[in-house]
Order: C-alpha cells, then sequence, then structure tokens
C-alpha cells in the first residue's frame, strides 16, 4: 500500500514537473517579445483605425492563429470578423445671421448624420445661447441629448472649448448604418461669439459619407463536454497611429498599450491549444477600435449570446510592474463577482498575486473592453498591471518596447494561464455581474 502511495505521488510529481515545464517551453520570453516587438514597430504605424497599419497588424494575428491551428468564428471562412461604420464628414457650412455669414472657422456642426441638412428659424427649434456664467459642459451635453435643429451661440469665453471641439469634429463621427436611416436627425449648429439674432438665420450643412471596414481578428479552440459554454480571452490591438512629432518621433507605437495584452491572447491561445484539456469553448479575439469608443468589442459581444459566456479575460497594458510590486495584477470589477477569487485560489504555492483595481475614481471596470458584456451580466473582468495615475508615456510617441518590463509581461500571461484553468476545463463557473441598468 505504501509503495502504491508513494509511486502516485512520485507520478503526481512528474505530471506537475511536466506541467511547468511545458508553459515554460510554449510561453517564453522569445515568444512574447517577438509579438511585442513587431506589433509596436514604426512599420505598424501606430495601428489606428482605418489605417493600412492596422491591416498589417491584423495579418499578422492572423498569421499567428492559424499557425497556433485555433478555427474561426463560427459561419466564417477566415479570422477576420468584419463589420462596417459610416463615417460622416463635414463638407460645408454656411450660416447666415441677419443677412450676414458667419466666418466657417466659427461654425461647428455636431449630432448630424444626413448628407444634407437645412434650416431656419421658422422650422426649427430656433436659437439659444449659452450662458457664460454656468459650466459649458452641462449645456453642451443637454444639447446634445435634445436632438434637435437648433442654432446655438457661443459666448467667446468659451472660445478655447470650441477650437478643441472644432478641431475633433475634423474628421467627423462614425455612426452605424440604422443610424443614417432614421427619419428624425438631429443638428446642433454652433457659432462662435455671436451675442444674439435680431430678426433671422438660416443654416445649410453638407456632409459626406463613406463606408469604412472595421476586423477584430478571431480564433477559437472548441470546448469538449461543455462546448456551448464559452471563455473569451481578449484585449485591443488598435492604438492612436501618427501623432505630433517629438524630438523627430510622430509614431504612437502603443507597446504597452496594447500589444502587451495582445501578445498576452496570442501566446494563451498557443498554451491552450498545446494543453488540449479545455472542456468549454475558448475564444482569443483581438480587438479594434478600442481607442475610438470599444466598436470592435461591441460588434463581436453583439454576436454572442451573454448567457452563453462564463467569463472573459481582457487583458489590458501589462507591459509594467504594477502598484502592487512585482508577481501582482489588479482585476477591475474585482469585487463585482468570485472571478478574482477563483484565479487567485488557482495560483495558490505561486508568488503571484491578483487583487483589486486600485484606481476606483478612474471608473476603468467600463472604460475598457470587457464593458459590453460586463453590462449583460456576464463576469467580463479586465486584468492590468499598469499604475495609471503615473503613466507619462500613456497615449504618447514614448511608449516603445524598450521602455517595458518583458519580465512583468511574461510572468502575467503565465499567471494568467494557470489561473484560468479550472474555469476552461468547466470546473469553475464565476458567478454572475448584476446587469447594467440602462
Amino acid at each position: 500500500m505504501l509503495k502504491k502511495l508513494l509511486s502516485s505521488f512520485l507520478l503526481l510529481l512528474l505530471v506537475a514537473q511536466v506541467s511547468a515545464q511545458d508553459i515554460n517551453k510554449i510561453i517564453n520570453k522569445t515568444y512574447v517579445d517577438d509579438i511585442i516587438k513587431t506589433l509596436s514597430s514604426d512599420a505598424m504605424e501606430g495601428r489606428a483605425t482605418f489605417t493600412p497599419g492596422i491591416d498589417r497588424a491584423a495579418t499578422f494575428i492572423e498569421g499567428k492563429f492559424k499557425k497556433i491551428g485555433l478555427k474561426p468564428l463560427t459561419g466564417l471562412k477566415g479570422y477576420r470578423q468584419t463589420f462596417y461604420k459610416y463615417q460622416v464628414k463635414p463638407l460645408s457650412a454656411t450660416v447666415s445671421i441677419d443677412g450676414k455669414n458667419v466666418a466657417p472657422e466659427n461654425v461647428l456642426v455636431l449630432g448630424n448624420t444626413a448628407t444634407t441638412l437645412s434650416f431656419d428659424h421658422t422650422n426649427s427649434a430656433g436659437w439659444t445661447k449659452l450662458d457664460p456664467e454656468k459650466p459649458f459642459g452641462p449645456q453642451y451635453r443637454a444639447l446634445i441629448e435634445s436632438n434637435k435643429h437648433q442654432l446655438v451661440l457661443v459666448d467667446q469665453k468659451f472660445a478655447s472649448i470650441f477650437k478643441q471641439l472644432k478641431n475633433r469634429s475634423k474628421n467627423g463621427s462614425y455612426v452605424d448604418e440604422k443610424d443614417l436611416k432614421k427619419v428624425e436627425t438631429g443638428g446642433l449648429v454652433f457659432v462662435l461669439t455671436q451675442d444674439t439674432v435680431a430678426k433671422d438665420f438660416n443654416v445649410a450643412v453638407k456632409n459626406t459619407v463613406n463606408k469604412m471596414p472595421l476586423f477584430n481578428v478571431a480564433g477559437v479552440i472548441p470546448g469538449k463536454s461543455k462546448a456551448k459554454e464559452i471563455v473569451v480571452f481578449s484585449g485591443h490591438y488598435d492604438h492612436i497611429g501618427i501623432l505630433p512629432a517629438v524630438n523627430g518621433d510622430s509614431i504612437a507605437n502603443g507597446a504597452d498599450d496594447n500589444a502587451t495584452g495582445t501578445s498576452a491572447v496570442i501566446a494563451l491561445a498557443k498554451y491552450y491549444k498545446k494543453l488540449n484539456n479545455n472542456e468549454r469553448t475558448l475564444i482569443f479575439v483581438a480587438f479594434t477600435a478600442e481607442e475610438m469608443g470599444g466598436y470592435g468589442a461591441k460588434y463581436f459581444s453583439e454576436q454572442l449570446n451573454p448567457e452563453e459566456v462564463i467569463a472573459m479575460f481582457n487583458i489590458e497594458m501589462i507591459g509594467k510592474e504594477s502598484k502592487f510590486g512585482k508577481n501582482a495584477a489588479f482585476i477591475t470589477g474585482f469585487e463585482r463577482s468570485d472571478f478574482g477569487k477563483i484565479l487567485q485560489k488557482n495560483l495558490e504555492g505561486s508568488p503571484f498575486t491578483f487583487h483589486p483595481d486600485p484606481y476606483p475614481e478612474q471608473n476603468l471596470f467600463y472604460r475598457s473592453d470587457n464593458a459590453t458584456l460586463a453590462a449583460l451580466g456576464v463576469p467580463a473582468h479586465t486584468i492590468s498591471t499598469d499604475q495609471i495615475d503615473t503613466d507619462k508615456l500613456y497615449h504618447t510617441v514614448d511608449d516603445e518596447y524598450d521602455t517595458l518590463a518583458a519580465e512583468n509581461v511574461l510572468m502575467t500571461i503565465k499567471a494568467i494561464a494557470k489561473s484560468a484553468i479550472s474555469i476552461i476545463k468547466g470546473e469553475d463557473t464565476p458567478t454572475r455581474i448584476p446587469k447594467l441598468e440602462l
């Protein structure tokens, strides 16, 4: 009996050793570094949405998924999950008040999705003026939410904010097809420096509308006994592209944000494919357009039945040591489900620890790509190590590979790989998050 127990113990020890050896072979520094370096290279031009750079990044990720042996999402022939947005871009805006034309630089149009818009004092909500004695923000938001055709006069006191909004509006807005087909669309026209309308006004606006393709990159490892239950591993692969040059450098390479998270998604796919013990279906997805408002994650989430999604591991910026020191990461929304507790349980005996989000004032839980599924009740959380309150490289041209702590990336990926095991094998099911009341 003692001999049998000893043999069993040695066998278990051998299995544990082989498993540890496997993860170190499969998820190693060379493999992870190659992904980060490629995605954050100058050749990718900052991976801005709708640019050749993001297309090259998508092709690179597709190649990795193919080599790993992932399957495409159901109904797709390849790894790109393509969808479309419509860019409504201002072409011209003519405003006359009491017979005098307003200078174009003092006109800003917001909220209109039609190719043409014209109104005057007789067929609109008329005109109004922002109160210079009150904060700009609440007045602005109330007008935007009103969805009216209206002329809005802006006092010189708000000139700086007006110019910022006008600069942001140069590339137009991105809307869904259903927004273009609305019978009634808003159309606020802001005019700077005008004090009043004595008699009448006329507005004439023209826009161009272009259909723009976007693409998530996604692959699947089908489950076995619990194939209808889904676990998602995700990270966004887009960044912000080209910025005004700083010391001759204009490319915002986005090494930490979020080549690190994307490298984690790819490395985890490789690991779990080799492990081949997932009872649940695993989806690995690199999201597009996170920087523009989470368009990629939103579209992806809409294609799923949220009741079938057991958990989501969204990985964002793991390139530097966390506030909690080495071998530590934080989980947004830690208190909203027992997701974090399950991960920590699976890391018992390991030096790595997961912690609650130390930046609750930043509202990070609903600011990343986990938000859409979390709002639908899925235990969807973001894992990060970024010290966001002191990170001076965030959204700058200096977010490059050589600023990263490569070992931090590697240790975090391995910790996620080990801590998720009981969830992918169907042994643990995180509690659902209360649905967000909209």
